[in-house]
């Protein structure tokens, strides 16, 4: 097929006039980019409705409020004498029973109680002096079987002889006071809880309220963790007091050991690890060896697991070495 001279023109003509379109509009679009006309052009409002009734809507998703949780309370120790059965309204401490912010001295009247201690790190309104530490020793091995002597009657004693016994080389002072056994697990830790309370100095904190105790107290809010926590608190830091015990320990460093772990519902302890330490690393495997010896633990009372609503909980554990 043959174009004749007409059809030639007609498509140079064609080919002339979108070039002069395409160059005439982008002419004006950059003159009118350099005058800033296209900035100040404003879109007819009969123009904006049509465009936004045409154009699909966009359904603005609402953020969801986060729920708020409660600030993670810290355990302090409560006595008989300090329990209340109403517990307070604002507390920071938990414990195994409520207990009511009080103090002996009550001329001031602040939000806090007043503490004449002398450690300002663990929540602690008395001194509960530290048992004394027996070292381990090795189990003594059982006496071999004697053969039967056939008993023999001794001859009487001439009067005014003396028997004499062998005295020990190294004789023993009774003092009147046996040592009990430091508990190994929560159970046994649970039988002696009304005897034993968790060593430590007082805290030293300044303030007063007008409620009168003869010992200082704390808001603390009972709980069915304190109960729990309170026996697992007793059963470590017994551990942790025969290991320095066991190495001498006399108070060659001064600092502390932040341990976080997972304490399981059947007692189980996982995912031990330093958060951070100022001591050295031997005192701090001690303080990984104190939660770790005693386990596993306990089991969860059912209340208390149905209000963790999981099988574990993530526990910050602190040792103090002064």
């Amino acid at each position: 097929m043959r174009l004749d001279r007409f059809d030639y023109s007609r498509l140079v003509w064609a080919l002339v006039l979108s070039l002069a379109l395409h160059g005439g509009g982008w002419g004006a679009y950059q003159l009118g980019k350099k005058l800033h006309v296209w900035e100040n052009l404003r879109v007819p409002a009969w123009l904006q409705q049509l465009a936004l009734r045409f154009s699909k809507p966009k359904t603005a998703t609402k953020p969801q409020p986060v729920p708020e949780r409660e600030p993670p309370l810290m355990f302090v120790n409560v006595t008989p004498q300090q329990a209340t059965t109403v517990p307070p309204k604002d507390a920071k401490y938990y414990s195994s029973h409520n207990s009511v912010a009080a103090n002996p001295d009550t001329e001031r009247d602040t939000d806090t109680p007043k503490i004449s201690g002398k450690q300002e790190q663990v929540p602690k309104t008395e001194d509960v002096d530290r048992e004394k530490i027996s070292k381990l020793q090795p189990a003594r091995p059982a006496p071999e079987p004697q053969p039967e002597v056939r008993a023999v009657s001794k001859p009487k004693e001439a009067p005014g002889d003396l028997t004499m016994a062998k005295p020990e080389l190294n004789p023993r002072k009774d003092t009147g006071n046996a040592e009990k056994p430091r508990p190994r697990t929560l159970a046994e830790a649970a039988a002696r809880k009304q005897l034993d309370r968790i060593p430590g100095q007082k805290m030293k904190q300044d303030g007063g309220v007008k409620r009168h105790l003869d010992i200082s107290s704390l808001d603390a809010k009972g709980s069915a963790f304190g109960a729990y926590d309170a026996l697992f608190i007793e059963a470590v830091s017994q551990r942790w007091y025969d290991l320095l015990g066991n190495r001498d320990y006399a108070s060659e460093a001064r600092g502390y050991v932040t341990l976080q772990f997972k304490l399981h519902y059947d007692g189980r302890i996982t995912e031990v690890k330093v958060l951070e330490h100022t001591v050295t690393e031997t005192l701090s495997l001690m303080c990984q060896k104190a939660v770790l010896d005693p386990s596993p633990f306990e089991k969860w009372p059912k209340e208390m697991r149905l209000m963790v609503g999981e099988d574990f909980r993530k526990i910050q554990f602190r040792f103090y070495y002064n």
